[in-house]
């Protein structure tokens, strides 16, 4: 191996020295991609799955649909704050231990949930998990990016990325059919028998050691939001995801008419939704490629709006609500890969730390849709949430035009070349 060779490789030259074993952790690193993905799956399955046993765990722990839905706010704001804070903390340490203890942290966490005595109890066991999710998963990306060649970033980081479309086709109906047969308990078990695995292939197939500079510090990491463009994409980013959330972490009580509270149904649900989210956020990212992102989540949002709209005349049959969430489902999970594609378009040298910024503004949305649900649950039932999410997707729509206006004007505000965003990295998704 030359030196020019050694000096691109992932891994550190304690770990290139082109002996056997060295060839033996190159085979290992063709899989540390995917399996960071699919680590990244059981991390989501938790934040997702939860939505499906809000009842069961409501009713065996006393307490209001509402209230349950209090336990997704919990998780998704704990990561939402402390992701960048916990990431830039452990930035000098080699990834695969820090990827190991941040599930490590997330499988105590879950275990505490199955068996916890009392609701104070599950929230205070699921901050904890949040606390290994939001390490995991900035770390994962970061180190995902590390793991490949110059110009293949973007699909690395997506690849991880999209671990939490396929908890939400995979992960949360398997989840919710256990909560409906099982109890909520079982659920989590389930949940932490993901973990289990993802531990296990992450310390068997990611580089011990692995080159992947980080920014100095909190500072550098949150100097992005600086940048008025940025700022809006993200903005888009929150608003957008909370309409998305909204109806998503309360879809027992929005499709109660259609299910009548059964388990397997709306697992069958929430399995349509996952299948037709992770084909439409596909879809979206080769579109984004083509065409630049502002143009995708604008359809994606329009499209959005109108399927909320359409919810309540399709909520009180099983076959409809079938139907409205195929409708539902293509918009929703559209947004996520463009969204990525715009924010590393303004700046692909610094696509992971975009990339993680904009997963702790994932989770924040996630944590208002638990919010704005309950006050919403409280004032007209579980009938009016769609309704106020077509009314926030609208406002994600200005703020992204906004938002594409600025990334038009140079930083000295005078306009710039007209014409949308051009594609960061080929096959994004």
């Amino acid at each position: 191996m030359d030196s020019n060779t050694r000096s691109n490789s992932p891994l550190t030259p304690d770990a290139a020295d082109g002996t056997a074993a060295d060839t033996a952790a190159r085979g290992a690193t063709r899989w540390a991609v995917p399996m960071l993905g699919f680590a990244t799956f059981a991390i989501g399955t938790d934040e997702f799955v939860l939505a499906g046993v809000l009842p069961e765990l409501g009713d065996d722990l006393g307490v209001s649909i509402g209230t349950a839905g209090q336990v997704v706010t919990a998780f998704a704001l704990t990561c939402a704050i402390l992701a960048p804070i916990l990431a830039t903390a452990t930035a000098t340490r080699q990834r695969r231990g820090v990827l190991l203890s941040a599930i490590g942290i997330y499988l105590v966490g879950n275990i505490a949930t199955a068996l916890a005595p009392g609701f104070v109890t599950v929230l205070i066991a699921q901050m904890v998990a949040a606390v290994g999710a939001g390490l995991f998963v900035p770390t994962a990306a970061v180190t995902a990016a590390s793991l490949v060649s110059p110009g293949r970033q973007g699909r690395a980081i997506a690849a991880v990325t999209t671990g939490f479309t396929a908890a939400t086709a995979l992960g949360a109906p398997i989840g919710t059919a256990v909560g409906g047969q099982l109890g909520w308990r079982a659920t989590m078990w389930f949940v932490a028998a993901l973990a289990v695995l993802g531990l296990i292939g992450v310390r068997a197939l990611v580089p011990a050691r692995i080159a992947a500079p980080a920014p100095d510090g909190l500072r550098a990491r949150l100097a992005p939001l600086k940048d008025r463009r940025v700022l809006a994409i993200l903005t888009t980013t929150l608003i957008g995801f909370t309409a998305v959330y909204i109806p998503y972490t309360y879809i027992a009580p929005v499709f109660e008419p259609a299910t009548d509270g059964d388990g397997g149904r709306l697992a069958v649900l929430m399995f349509t939704l996952g299948v037709i989210g992770t084909l439409g956020n596909l879809g979206a990212g080769a579109l984004a490629d083509r065409l630049g992102g502002r143009g995708v989540v604008a359809v994606a949002l329009v499209w959005l709006t109108g399927s909320l709209v359409l919810f309540p005349l399709a909520t009180g049959h099983f076959g409809t609500a079938i139907g409205m969430i195929i409708v539902y489902g293509i918009a929703a999970f559209a947004i996520t890969t463009p969204q990525q594609h715009r924010l590393i378009t303004l700046n692909p040298q610094s696509a992971s730390v975009l990339v993680s910024l904009n997963a702790a503004i994932l989770y924040l949305a996630i944590s208002l849709s638990g919010i704005v649900g309950a006050v919403g649950i409280g004032w007209g039932g579980a009938k009016v949430l769609p309704l106020i999410a077509a009314g926030l997707a609208v406002v994600a729509l200005l703020v992204s035009e906004l938002g594409h206006r600025l990334s038009h004007r140079k930083r000295d505000g005078s306009p710039a070349p007209l014409g949308d965003e051009p594609p960061a990295f080929a096959g994004q998704g």
